[in-house]
């Protein structure tokens, strides 16, 4: 019996040893536009080009003992990374579920019955029947033709396209973290202006109300001065709004409930650091997205094979071995024994199209995601090309809105002096006001637009993520988290 037994199972292993083909496409990164150098970097050179310490998180360029703290803890209580980080769990759980597929399935039953002809009642014969079995029975497909490799391979890549998402995920929560944050200072400077306007008009009116006891201004000058002075109060208290808004968003951003998070204002000490953009063939490497978009290509293109494998015949080796008695204290004598063994093969030979079907759906399925792939990459250098324009030309605004603070200031207390002095009239030193204030606050606007595209562009080059942060097969099967890398690459 066991050598008949073995006879069966010989040409099935020997088919398994020789199950080396894959049917279905070998993939191929796909190619995709990549410009020689950045347009817009051309002629330009930052005045504060700076990029994170070696070993150090891209948002230390900063320079902000609070940033720093605060970007600590988007990975341990961002409720939106903890749902992608789940995610990566689950792609790794599906990637050791497509290995099983590699190990035959062994199964154990045991069963007893009793059986009987006839009632039993009187007058009657009645005939009963006990069987009792046990037996273990194995399944194994052998992979002739590289269907489950092909699923594993596929399964692989959507973990590592998981994994791209999540580092994607985890560096959109840091840029909005810092972008919000530097808002926020922004914010803190707008009020200490508005503060010292407030106290420049009101001395401003103190002086109107003097020279109008003394009867050398008019009613209407009192009245224009305490206007202004009422004007930059309204907006002071405006500027509240706007600053508890982004207070809030950074404590859900850091997993905290706003009404037990706040920040005290300090005073603005940032620069506009701009990280060099290097050269854009790097790009492809150092964007998660683009990561992720590549692996769900790689991925689609493993269904393809899997697609494909169903036109061959399936072959599957299937044992069993057991006892079956009907007196339980017999049933394991080796007369009871009970086996069977040998392949199974087959093959469907009518489908009405349903093959073709899903190789076609693969085939586009695939298409799709090299689309998807080369609209990311170019959507990943068009951003970094806005973003060094913006840094570029606003850095060229900054200068000349920096000389016309200056002319401001220097033109209103020029005309404050000849009002005080009876030469112009009390219009002019509002007018004079009023152009100051305004410079001063679009100085500002334009800082914080530097600010928010600086941490864009870090952003756009990947905020020092490399493809070589993905995580290996074995990581992938053990199913621990990416960690987060937010520091450059050596």
């Amino acid at each position: 019996m066991m050598r008949a037994g073995v006879r069966w199972i010989t040409p099935a292993l020997a088919l398994a040893g020789l199950a080396a083909c894959e049917v279905g496409p070998d993939y191929e990164r796909p190619a995709a536009p990549v410009p020689a150098s950045f347009k817009e970097i051309d002629g330009w050179k930052p005045t504060q080009p700076q990029d994170a310490a070696s070993g150090s998180t891209w948002w230390t360029i900063y320079k902000d003992p609070l940033l720093d703290d605060l970007e600590k803890q988007i990975d341990i209580s961002n409720q939106t990374l903890k749902a992608s980080e789940a995610a990566f769990r689950q792609a790794s759980a599906l990637v050791s579920e497509a290995r099983a597929a590699f190990f035959p399935t062994v199964a154990v039953d045991a069963s007893a019955q009793r059986s009987g002809i006839g009632s039993g009642g009187k007058g009657a014969h009645a005939t009963y029947k006990s069987q009792f079995n046990v037996a273990g029975d194995l399944s194994w497909e052998i992979d002739v033709w590289g269907r489950i490799r092909r699923e594993v391979e596929a399964s692989y890549a959507s973990a590592e396209a998981s994994a791209a998402d999540l580092a994607a995920a985890r560096l959109s929560a840091q840029s909005v973290l810092a972008t919000d944050y530097l808002d926020l200072r922004i914010n803190d400077q707008l009020r200490r202006l508005l503060d010292e306007t407030a106290d420049a008009d009101q001395k401003s009116l103190e002086i109107t109300q003097n020279r109008y006891n003394q009867g050398t201004a008019a009613k209407s000058d009192v009245a224009q001065a305490l206007a202004q002075v009422e004007g930059v109060r309204a907006l002071l208290i405006n500027v509240g709004v706007q600053r508890a808004q982004l207070e809030h968003a950074i404590a859900v951003l850091v997993g905290k409930p706003p009404a037990d998070f706040s920040i005290e204002p300090t005073p603005l000490t940032l620069g506009v650091p701009v990280v060099p953009p290097g050269v854009p063939s790097t790009l492809l490497e150092r964007r998660p997205d683009i990561a992720a978009s590549e692996r769900a290509a790689a991925s689609a293109n493993a269904e393809i094979g899997v697609a494909i494998a169903a036109y061959y015949p399936s072959i599957t080796l299937s044992a069993s071995y057991g006892f079956l008695s009907s007196a339980i204290q017999n049933l394991f004598r080796a007369s009871n024994a009970v086996w069977s063994v040998g392949p199974q093969l087959a093959e469907t030979v009518f489908d009405a199209g349903l093959r073709s079907a899903q190789v076609a759906a693969a085939r586009a399925s695939y298409d799709q995601t090299i689309a998807n792939y080369r609209q990311t990459v170019l959507a990943a250098f068009q951003q970094v090309e806005d973003e060094l324009a913006a840094l570029r030309i606003l850095e060229r605004q900054a200068e000349v809105q920096d000389r016309a603070v200056k002319a401001s200031e220097e033109a209103e207390a020029l005309i404050l002096n000849q009002y005080k002095a009876g030469t112009v009239a009390y219009t002019s030193v509002i007018t004079a006001q009023t152009v100051s204030l305004g410079n001063k606050q679009t100085a500002l606007s334009i800082l914080q637009s530097r600010l928010d595209a600086s941490v864009v562009l870090i952003e756009a080059l990947g905020g020092g993520w490399t493809a070589a942060n993905l995580p290996s097969h074995d990581e992938i099967r053990e199913g621990s988290s990416p960690p987060d890398t937010g520091a450059p690459s050596p």
